[in-house]
Parts: C-alpha cells; sequence; structure tokens
C-alpha cells in the first residue's frame, strides 16, 4: 500500500503528552520506527488532521495503538465546504499491530 503522505502535507493532532513534542510529538507517527509514536495527553476527543497539498481520495486508513490506549469509536471526517462531516466510523481492535480500515475522502480521524 502506497502512503499518500508527503513532506508538503500538514498534520495537525490536538494534544501532546505533557506537551513533550520531542519524545511524543506528531512527527513520531510516521516515522517508520517501533519504539516511537505520537502520545495524545488525556481527554476526549483526540484528533489527527492531515491536509494534503492537493485532492486527494485516500483507499483506506491504516491504524497502529499501543495496547490499552485505543480509541473505543473513532470517526474519519472530510472538511465539505465551510464544515467538518463524518464520513464513517471504525471500531479498532485495542491490540499492537496495524490495522487497516477502508476510507473514502478522509482527512480527520476523531478518537472518542
Amino acid at each position: 500500500m502506497k502512503s499518500l503522505l508527503s513532506s508538503e502535507a500538514v498534520v495537525r493532532v490536538s494534544s501532546v503528552l505533557n506537551k513533550d513534542i520531542k519524545q511524543y510529538g506528531k512527527s513520531f507517527m510516521f516515522d517508520g520506527k517501533e519504539d516511537t509514536c505520537w502520545n495524545s495527553d488525556q481527554g476526549l476527543p483526540q484528533f489527527i488532521q492531515i491536509e494534503f497539498p492537493k485532492p486527494m481520495i485516500p483507499r483506506s486508513v491504516e491504524l497502529k495503538f499501543q495496547g490499552g490506549f485505543v480509541g473505543q469509536t473513532c470517526c474519519i471526517e472530510r472538511f465539505c465546504d465551510t464544515h467538518w462531516e463524518e464520513v464513517t466510523r471504525i471500531y479498532p481492535q485495542d491490540i499492537n499491530s496495524a490495522q487497516i480500515f477502508p476510507s473514502i475522502l478522509s482527512s480527520t480521524v476523531v478518537f472518542q
């Protein structure tokens, strides 16, 4: 599966654990290392927002949660004109392996 992420994609997250971006920042989501990750602060909802440099139609979203830290209900949203709208809901398992979810027109994953 080819990643749509490029150096031009803008990634935003809802929070970073203790505001410690050097250890838990968003850049660790995509570094390909097993021993690093983005870690959000406590509270709900949490989100990952990706703004692509040009229109994209992702075929799937791949997520990997550390055991015990999975979002119970997640929704994939897209920005439409002036507001965010839900595209679909996904229900990830509490396992420490990659999970692939079919998607259409996604930009933000919200964890609840």
